[in-house]
C-alpha cells in the first residue's frame, strides 16, 4: 500500500515539475514580471547597470527600523546595519563592531571594547555611548528583548562599556550578535522607517514600504572597499515570477527556492550557481503523551522516515536526528533508525492487535490518530507522507489542517501528533529552543512531556558559562526528549541561494537567514 501510494505521489510531482519547466522556459525570456497578485513589482530599468545586483526577496516590511519586530533581519540582509558580534558558518561568535570582551569573575559583568575605527555611513564615529543608547532603545522597542531592561549599562570610556546582570546570563554575546541588536546613528537618523544611518557597506537609496528596496555603496565604509555600486531587492513571493525574472536576467540572486525551480536551475549549471546549506529552521512534531502510550509513540517514531520526507521535498530540507545542526557542538543527537518491523513488534508486545481491515486496535478500539498541521513550511507534505507511512504499518490516522496553529491545537493540546516549524537555533546557542519546548509550563510544552531530570539540566544550562559544557548539557537534554518518544525531529530547511552572471559572496555559505550583502559581494 505504501509503495503504490509513493510511486503515485512521485509520478504526480514529476508531471507537475515538467509542466512548470516547459511553461517557464516558454515564458521566462520576455517582459517584466510582477510579484504576488495585488502587489505589482515592475523592474526598474534605470537601476540596471554593470555593477548593480538584483535580488528577489520573499519578505518585505513596513519599516527599516532594525530595533522593531524582525526588521533588523532585513536591514542586515540589505547590508545597511551591523552588530557588535557576528555568527560564523561554524556557529562560532566573532567580533565585528566590537574588538574584544571580557567577563568578570562572578560572571555578572561583561566589559565590551568596540573598534576605534568604525564610522557610520555619514562619517560620524561610533562610540560606546552610541552603542549603549542603541541597546537601551532595542529593549524599549522590541518586546522580545524587553528582558534587557533589567541589565545595567555603563559607559566606561570612548570605546568601552559594560553590561551587568543580576543573575548569570551566559548567552549575552550571542544576543548581541542578533540582527535586532543593530547599531545605528540615533543622533542623525531623522526617519527611522525609511532612512536609517548604519555602519554597513551599503546605504539606503530608496525604500518602498512592503515593496522594492534600493541600496547604494557606502562611500565611508570603515572596513575597506565595497565592490558593488548597489543592489535592488524586489518583493517576489511567487515562484514562477521569480524564475521568469531569473531566466530573463532581470534578477541575479534568488533565495528560498522551491524544489520545482531547483530542478530547472540544476539542469543548467553553465548559467546558474547553486549553494545549499542547512539552516536552523526546524520541522518537528509533538507526540501527545496524554493521548498515546509509550508503545504507540515509539512505533510512530520508528516509522516516520525523515529521509523520505526530505527526498519528497526535493532538496529544500535536510533530514535531521535532533533539533540542531550536526555541525554544532550541541548537535550530537542520534535517534533510532527507521525500522517498521520493530515498530509492529513494539505494538504487538504492548497488546495492540490488527483487525480485519489491517489496522491496529487495543481493547476493541481502533487507533485513529489526529495529525494536526498548518499549510506553511511544507508541513502539508510532511503530514501526507507521515499518514502514508503510518498507514503502511497499520496505524490509521486523519489529517486536520488549521490556519493558525498557535490559536488552535498548540494552545488547546487537542491533537495526537502536532506538526510545527520554528527557528530552533536563533543565535548559535541551544537554550532557547530546549527551554521553549521542554521546560514544564513553557509555550510548546503541550504534549504532556514531563521530566525532573530534564528540568534540572535546563536549570544548569541556563547558567552554565562554559561553551563545551553547555553542549554536553544540551545533548543530554535532547537525548531525554528523544528517549521519551514525545518528539520527532524531521528536517532543517536548506538556505538555497541561486545566482547567475558570476554573482557571489551573498553570504550563501552562512546557515542563518539574516545575512546577505557584504562588501565583497560581486557580480
Amino acid at each position: 500500500m505504501k509503495r503504490k501510494f509513493s510511486l503515485y505521489f512521485k509520478f504526480l510531482l514529476s508531471i507537475y515539475i515538467v509542466c512548470i519547466i516547459f511553461f517557464l522556459q516558454a515564458c521566462g525570456l520576455s517582459g517584466s514580471v510582477s510579484g504576488e497578485a495585488g502587489s505589482a513589482n515592475t523592474f526598474d530599468t534605470e537601476a540596471v547597470g554593470e555593477n548593480i545586483l538584483h535580488v528577489a526577496s520573499d519578505f518585505a516590511y513596513a519599516s527599516l527600523d532594525p530595533h522593531m519586530e524582525y526588521y533588523g533581519w532585513y536591514t542586515s540582509i540589505y547590508g545597511i546595519t551591523q552588530t557588535l558580534f557576528t555568527i560564523d558558518d561554524d556557529y562560532s561568535i566573532e567580533p565585528l563592531l566590537a574588538s574584544s570582551y571580557s567577563i568578570s569573575d562572578d560572571n555578572l559583568t561583561f566589559t565590551i571594547n568596540i573598534r576605534d575605527d568604525v564610522c557610520f555611513s555619514n562619517g560620524e564615529p561610533l562610540t560606546a555611548d552610541m552603542v549603549v543608547r542603541n541597546l537601551e532603545r532595542l529593549c524599549e522597542k522590541n518586546t522580545r528583548y524587553s528582558y534587557m531592561e533589567d541589565f545595567s549599562y555603563e559607559v566606561t570610556g570612548d570605546y568601552t562599556f559594560s553590561i551587568t546582570t543580576s543573575d548569570i546570563y551566559p548567552t549575552m554575546i550571542n544576543d548581541l550578535a542578533s540582527p535586532e541588536a543593530a547599531i545605528i546613528d540615533l543622533d542623525n537618523t531623522t526617519d527611522f522607517d525609511s532612512a536609517i544611518i548604519g555602519t554597513g557597506p551599503f546605504v539606503i537609496k530608496s525604500f518602498e514600504a512592503e515593496g522594492t528596496v534600493e541600496v547604494s555603496r557606502n562611500e565611508n565604509y570603515w572596513d575597506g572597499d565595497v565592490v558593488l555600486d548597489g543592489a535592488v531587492f524586489y518583493y517576489m513571493q511567487d515562484a514562477s515570477s521569480k524564475m521568469m525574472a531569473m531566466q530573463s536576467g532581470e534578477i541575479d540572486v534568488e533565495t528560498s527556492t522551491t524544489s520545482a525551480e531547483l530542478s530547472v536551475y540544476e539542469a543548467d549549471p553553465d548559467t546558474y550557481s547553486i549553494t545549499s546549506v542547512s539552516t536552523s529552521r526546524l520541522q518537528f512534531y509533538i507526540n501527545n503523551m496524554n493521548t498515546m502510550d509509550e508503545a504507540l509513540r515509539k512505533a510512530i517514531n520508528l516509522t516516520i522516515d525523515a529521509e523520505e520526507i526530505a527526498d519528497y521535498l526535493g532538496g529544500t530540507t535536510t533530514a535531521t536526528d535532533g533539533p540542531f545542526a550536526s555541525s554544532a557542538l550541541y548537535g550530537a543527537a542520534q535517534k533510532e533508525s527507521v525500522d517498521t518491523t520493530k515498530a509492529i513488534q513494539v505494538l504487538e508486545a504492548a497488546g495492540y492487535v490488527q483487525n480485519t481491515d489491517g489496522y491496529f486496535e487495543k481493547d476493541g478500539e481502533e487507533i485513529d490518530l489526529n495529525i494536526c498541521y498548518y499549510n506553511a513550511r511544507s508541513l502539508d507534505t510532511c503530514a501526507i507522507i507521515m499518514q502514508e507511512e503510518l498507514d503502511a504499518i497499520g496505524i490509521k490516522s486523519h489529517l486536520s489542517v488549521y490556519e493558525d496553529p498557535d490559536a488552535t491545537y498548540i494552545s488547546s493540546g487537542d491533537f495526537d501528533i502536532a506538526l510545527y516549524c520554528m527557528i530552533a537555533d536563533k543565535n548559535a546557542d541551544p537554550y532557547y529552543f530546549l527551554n521553549a519546548t521542554l521546560r514544564d509550563g513553557s509555550y510548546y510544552d503541550v504534549g504532556g512531556f514531563d521530566s525532573d531530570e530534564c528540568e534540572e539540566l535546563l536549570d544548569e544550562l541556563e547558567t552554565e558559562t562554559d561553551t563545551e559544557q553547555r553542549a554536553v548539557l544540551a545533548n543530554r537534554i535532547v537525548r531525554i526528549a528523544i528517549d521519551s518518544y514525545g518528539f520527532g525531529y524531521i528536517g532543517h530547511f536548506n538556505k538555497i541561494t541561486v545566482t547567475r552572471d558570476g554573482a557571489n559572496s551573498f553570504s550563501e555559505n552562512l546557515p542563518f537567514d539574516f545575512y546577505g550583502l557584504t562588501k565583497d559581494t560581486t557580480l
